[in-house]
């Protein structure tokens, strides 16, 4: 007998559940540390929901079903709202990064035939005269009170018989996110009310997230793994979801609002475990009791810096130092690695809180399927999926489609990866970036990227492929981090250069021989940070020929 395959809810249906259940609950906060207070911008379940379908009976009244409705700013009350309104006008949201530039945004309205814009109150001058320039659009609104500006709040009905409440099939388009990935070339990345609900049921199902928890981030909802997983996750199950982009505050803003989950990227922390390690090598006892009695450090951790209610760290958006995982875990403060993409909604795998092999992402969650294609000898290769998550296609571009989809349903990553016995997958970078050494062997840039991120004199670092004297060799470009350089009293570039080398061959003792960068000629200093997509990585084709 064939199995029957699950049907999902649309986005606002699910959210829609826990509006019924939680009507008086905070659901979404936006804290702001004044002070010595905290003060928080708020919205409960069932006023968002009322401003929803109010402001979207109005969306409905300018737009059809299955037109486009644009949202470039960071989180906000009104990005909130603004969201869902469209949803239940019918409409498909287009979030967009926040840093996008004017020239960006219309061509992407312009492609997605955007019909309503709403923007950051700060940004509106610069985009209301997109109204004139992108034919589809018919109104630029602020998504905050400004005096002199046009702003959602001003639309949003006093009173309404029926709030708007469209019904579209769950395999209908929901949201065209556009990734720029790491080559410039911006691609509309479609997914249906499934791709996402299914990848939300799976990953609050999965690590049983409930009305109980409050989770903190400080991944925009323009990401899709913001959106998803800090956004519409948390809202789906009753919890409550607050916003920041404070980093320097964001621990101190986690443990006055009482928090369980704390989701962000490595970066936040591979910084936070800096922090930790030289605390505790600052102080003898401290140093033998990580050794022999480590939760009893994070026991003390837990109770000054974070929360008695405090459950896990979730980390997604790009790799884990697997030492940081470790180390966390040691002391009793569990971590989930995520691994996902904007194309699969996102997540595909994560790991438990505690679990015991450092560096892999996990197992596929419930639903998805996870292959190894031509793996070699060492167990890598193409990462591809399959699973309700996966989207739709490409905007507009089934060339690009038919290369990433296969007629079987399989998404084809572009992820290097390998799965062990007992199912969990381990990453290795990306396919294109590999290094290929005439001996055969792979070098994967991103793991020598970990180790000599861990130099303090080193900012931001990219590996790659190179030659010298005909031959392949592994080199790196080098963002120096100054502050720390001129403590040492080094303010020139070969001065930099030099002490920076000698830092390298300490680190690389951590790798294989292969896998080293061999000489000083190989390294080079940038006087500026990599540029970045939006998912804050390198965007390597603009320095790859660098050294080539």
């Amino acid at each position: 007998m064939a199995r029957r395959e699950r049907t999902y809810p649309t986005v606002q249906e699910l959210v829609e559940r826990a509006v019924r259940e939680h009507p008086r609950k905070m659901a979404i906060r936006i804290p702001k540390i004044r002070g010595h207070r905290i003060e928080y911008k708020e919205l409960s379940y069932g006023k968002l929901w009322d401003l929803a379908g109010r402001f979207g009976l109005w969306i409905a009244r300018e737009i059809n079903p299955g037109d486009r409705v644009a949202i470039i700013s960071k989180p906000s009350l009104g990005w909130a709202v603004s969201f869902f309104a469209a949803l239940r006008a019918g409409a498909v949201v287009v979030p967009l990064d926040a840093e996008l530039q004017r020239g960006e945004v219309q061509r992407i309205l312009n492609e997605a035939e955007a019909k309503l814009l709403f923007v950051a109150p700060h940004r509106f001058e610069e985009f209301s005269g997109l109204a004139d320039e992108v034919a589809s659009l018919r109104g630029v609104y602020a998504l905050e009170v400004e005096e002199g500006v046009p702003h959602i709040w001003e639309l949003v009905p006093d009173e309404v018989l029926e709030p708007a409440d469209a019904k579209p099939d769950p395999e209908e388009l929901a949201l065209l996110m556009y990734t720029s990935g790491t080559t410039g070339d911006a691609k509309g990345v479609m997914l249906s009310h499934r791709n996402i609900t299914s990848n939300v049921i799976a990953v609050t199902e999965s690590i049983k997230v409930g009305p109980e928890d409050r989770v903190v981030s400080i991944v925009p909802w323009y990401h899709i793994y913001g959106l998803t997983a800090t956004f519409i996750a948390p809202l789906s199950v009753g919890a409550t979801t607050l916003y920041t982009d404070d980093y320097r505050n964001l621990i101190e803003i986690a443990r006055r609002s009482h928090f369980t989950i704390l989701i962000g990227v490595p970066k936040l922390f591979h910084a936070m475990w800096r922090r930790i390690e030289e605390n505790i090598k600052s102080n003898t006892v401290r140093k033998v009791l990580y050794y022999v009695a480590p939760k009893l450090i994070g026991k003390a951790l837990r109770k000054k810096l974070l929360s008695p209610e405090f459950r896990f760290f979730v980390s997604g958006g790009a790799p884990l130092d697997p030492r940081v995982a470790k180390g966390l875990r040691r002391m009793g403060l569990g971590i989930i690695q995520g691994y996902g993409l904007t194309e699969t909604a996102p997540v595909l795998t994560f790991s438990k809180p505690f679990a015991r092999q450092a560096g892999t992402v996990g197992v596929p969650l419930p639903g998805v399927e996870i292959k190894i294609e031509d793996p070699g000898p060492d167990g890598y290769g193409e990462v591809l999926a399959r699973g309700p998550n996966v989207m739709m296609g490409y905007y507009r571009n089934p060339k690009r489609t038919k290369e990433v989809l296969t007629p079987e349903g399989w998404f084809r990553t572009g992820d290097l990866g390998k799965l062990d016995w007992r199912g969990r997958l381990y990453l290795a970078g990306r396919k294109k970036n590999v290094i290929v050494l005439e001996s055969g062997k792979n070098v994967y840039p991103e793991e020598v990227e970990w180790e000599l991120a861990r130099i303090p004199e080193i900012e931001e670092v990219m590996v790659f492929e190179a030659r010298r004297q005909d031959k392949v060799v592994v080199a790196a470009l080098i963002y120096p981090n100054w502050d720390v350089l001129r403590e040492q009293g080094i303010t020139e570039e070969e001065e930099a250069k030099d002490l920076i080398w000698e830092r390298i061959r300490e680190a690389q003792r951590n790798l294989a021989v292969f896998k080293r960068i061999k000489s000083k000629e190989d390294i080079d200093l940038v006087d500026k940070p990599f540029a970045k997509s939006t998912k804050q990585e390198i965007k390597r084709h603009l320095y790859i020929e660098v050294r080539r």
